[in-house]
């Protein structure tokens, strides 16, 4: 029987397989691989160097695994093909490191500066794919601006640029007022700050497709 994976190009489905793979195993263990894999705030004494990479390949429970290698396959395949394997590799890169510095710096915004829950910061991990993928959202919206896209609720449909923005502007909205608590809002606007600006270096320097 053919794979129907091996259609989608090869970075996307490794991440595929990779995001799915420590899932499982979180599963199995989950004290171990959220202590040890998922990202916690550098003066926690959970902190180990990797996390910032590793931090991308973890996720809490189905829905969110599901939500994101969802949208990072009907999208990355799309980008991956436009960029190359190697480019779209070291995106995926920037935009995840990207969601780590942004959420981290605003925690050390929060911490020193107005208040914030010292305990919280130290023992509440980040995990998730969803600073990467929202980078990978603004990459598709820029290459392929005019493209509709359907949410399945509301069954809306815009072109990815207004789409993107409006999903922008909610994760700011929400990050701003903490509305939606546990969720890392600054990380995925930080993958989608850093994706707008390589996508822009990119373009400026002419290397997009090289």
């Amino acid at each position: 029987m053919a794979n129907p994976l091996k259609n989608i190009p090869p970075v996307t489905r490794n991440l595929l397989y990779v995001n799915v793979i420590m899932f499982i195993a979180t599963l199995v263990n989950r004290e171990f691989m959220m202590g040890t894999f998922a990202m916690f705030y550098p003066a926690s004494p959970y902190f180990h160097w990797w996390q910032p990479v590793t931090h991308m390949f973890m996720h809490a429970n189905f829905w969110h695994i599901f939500f994101n290698m969802y949208t990072l396959v009907m999208f990355g395949m799309v980008v991956e093909r436009q960029l190359g394997t190697k480019k779209f590799l070291i995106f995926y890169a920037i935009t995840g490191l990207g969601a780590v510095a942004l959420h981290t710096g605003v925690e050390w915004l929060e911490l020193t500066y107005m208040n914030g829950n010292a305990m919280e910061a130290m023992y509440t991990p980040m995990v998730g794919a969803s600073g990467a993928v929202y980078g990978v959202l603004v990459a598709f919206a820029m290459l392929y601006p005019q493209a509709r896209m359907t949410l399945l609720f509301p069954p809306i449909t815009l072109d990815a640029k207004w789409m993107v923005i409006i999903f922008i502007g909610i994760e700011l909205l929400t990050g701003i007022t903490g509305t939606q608590m546990g969720i890392a809002h600054f990380a995925h606007l930080g993958g989608a700050l850093f994706g707008w600006l390589t996508i822009l270096y990119w373009r400026k320097t002419r290397k997009i497709y090289c």
